[in-house]
Order: structure tokens, then C-alpha cells, then sequence
């Protein structure tokens, strides 16, 4: 039997791997460990990127976004555009678990969740709400969309490593702080924000969704270990290819981190430079935090 595994994104991580790696340890399937470690971090009220105390969008909403993915039969599922509801991941589970779709959005997301007996609650807080008005962005004119602050976008996704070798993975955030009503990033959407295949690996992403979205990031990073790469080389031809979609846009590349796991449990990260990527790594009852490395347009 491999021994347990547990990645997650950004210091915060490692509430996640703390959380993940004794059930791990205990036997628990890799899908719930993993739910379990970014349901702790949704309800840290002091993460202002994810769950309750999450920072609202440009009109003081908290939104939110999650999918989960096991990598063992590739069930999915996923919610976005969630509000007044705290554990989207939870509902995101519950979309793969008991419907035949895979993404639930908005007022139906929500009325879903409730069904399941998720309770309605505020998430805001005194300490997100003085960060929302700290960051909002200047008024512009009628018709002009506002410049989102670039240390926005800090998503939690758990990537585990079952006792019987199996992968599962869970994404979820608040989105950017001060987005537009209505707007979805890469965290919900299977094949950018999380992509788990047992007989390949696992990657997430973090940073500016949009980025993501556009080459497919996590499903990209998964299809080169299926090509035979490392969960390093793989992480880091992502981050060249957003470097190089940025370049070919004629844009400063965007704050853009991914990170992978293989069937056997090997790591890899990479980041876009400024990034300033750290994600917590939990093997056997041991967890430890990691930086990234930085890759510019250069490839350095």
C-alpha cells in the first residue's frame, strides 16, 4: 500500500494537510480527506479567498466556487456563483453524489444545497468587510469595469493520496475580491481548476482564473504526466504556456500557480514570477511548506 499523501495551495494549506492526513492515515478514501482538509480552510474566518470570511465581489456579495473530482472512477462535480452558503466543496460533492449533472450555478446552486440541508447563513465578517472596502477599487465611469487588485485570487485546492492508491481532489474559493456579479473562475470547471485521473494524477490551480481557463490549466498539467512527465515538468509547462499566451495577448503574464501529484505520490509546482507560490505537503505524519518555483516568459 503507498503511504498517504496530501498537497494544498498557499500557506493556509496547511490546515488542509493537517486535517487531510490522519483520516488519510486512518484509511479514509482520498476524496473525503481532501474534503475534509478544504472545509477546515472555508471555515477559518482569518482566510479572506475561501468559504466564510471569503472578501465579496464589486457589489458586497461573497460568492463562491468549488468542484471535487475522484480520480478513481472520475466522478465529479461542481457549484459556482453559491452564496449564503458555506461549504460549497460539501455541495459540490453532493452535485456528483446525487444528480446526473456536473455543475450547479447560482440561485439553483443554492436552492440545491439547501434540499440537502445546508443551512442559509451570512459570510460575511467585521474583518472581510473592512478588507473589501480597503481594496475596493476606485469609481469609474458608467460602462467601466474596474481594475481587480492583483492579491485577490488565493483558492484552496487539496490534491490526497489514498492507503489504496487512489487520487481525489477538491478545489474551492471566493473568487477574485470585487469581480463582477455573475462572474465564474477556473475553480469549478473540471479540466481548469481541478482535474483527478488515477491512471495519470492529479493537478490544481490558483491564482487568476481566467488565465487558467484559457488553457485548460489543470487538465493540461494531468495529460503531460500521462505523457510520460514529472509532476515538476508538468507543472512547469503550464505555467510556460500561460507565459506564453500572455506574450502572444501582448500582457504582463498573471499570478498563476499549479500544482500536480502522480499515481505514486511524487510533487511538482511551478508558478508565474510574483507569484510568490508556497503550498503545504503532508507525507506519512510529517507536513512541511514549500515554495514554488518562479517562471518568467523566458522560461527562467
Amino acid at each position: 500500500m503507498p503511504d498517504p499523501v496530501v498537497i494544498a495551495t498557499w500557506p493556509f494549506g496547511e490546515t488542509a494537510v493537517k486535517t487531510s492526513l490522519p483520516l488519510l492515515s486512518k484509511g479514509q478514501p482520498s476524496l473525503a480527506a481532501a474534503l475534509a482538509g478544504a472545509q477546515a480552510v472555508e471555515d477559518d474566518p482569518r482566510v479572506n479567498s475561501v468559504g466564510y470570511g471569503g472578501i465579496p465581489n464589486a457589489i458586497g456579495t461573497v460568492s463562491l466556487d468549488a468542484c471535487v473530482m475522484d480520480g478513481k472512477t472520475l466522478a465529479c462535480g461542481g457549484v459556482a456563483g453559491l452564496e449564503n452558503i458555506r461549504h460549497a466543496a460539501a455541495v459540490a460533492r453532493m452535485v456528483m453524489e446525487k444528480t446526473p449533472h456536473i455543475l450547479l450555478v447560482g440561485a439553483g446552486a443554492q436552492q440545491f444545497a439547501m434540499k440537502q440541508g445546508f443551512p442559509l447563513e451570512s459570510l460575511l465578517t467585521p474583518e472581510s468587510l473592512t478588507e473589501w472596502e480597503k481594496t475596493k477599487p476606485a469609481k469609474k465611469k458608467r460602462g467601466e469595469i474596474s481594475v481587480i487588485p492583483p492579491d485577490s485570487h488565493d483558492t484552496v485546492t487539496v490534491l490526497a493520496l489514498d492507503q489504496k492508491g487512489n487520487l481525489g481532489g477538491v478545489c474551492t474559493t471566493s473568487g477574485l475580491a470585487h469581480k463582477l456579479p455573475g462572474r465564474v473562475g477556473d475553480s469549478p470547471l473540471i479540466g481548469s481548476g481541478l482535474y483527478v485521473d488515477n491512471t495519470a494524477g492529479a493537478a490544481g490551480a490558483t491564482g487568476v482564473g481566467e488565465e487558467i481557463i484559457r488553457i485548460g490549466g489543470s487538465f493540461f498539467v494531468v495529460e503531460q504526466m500521462r505523457a510520460g512527465k514529472s509532476p515538476q515538468e508538468a507543472c512547469e509547462l503550464a505555467v510556460k504556456r500561460v507565459n506564453s499566451t500572455a506574450v502572444r495577448r501582448g500582457v504582463h503574464p498573471a499570478r498563476v500557480a499549479f500544482l500536480a501529484m502522480d499515481p505514486k505520490g511524487q510533487i511538482g509546482a511551478a508558478c508565474t514570477v510574483g507569484t510568490n507560490f508556497q503550498y503545504a505537503v503532508g507525507k506519512g505524519a510529517k507536513s512541511e511548506l514549500l515554495k514554488a518555483p518562479e517562471l518568467g516568459p523566458e522560461g527562467k
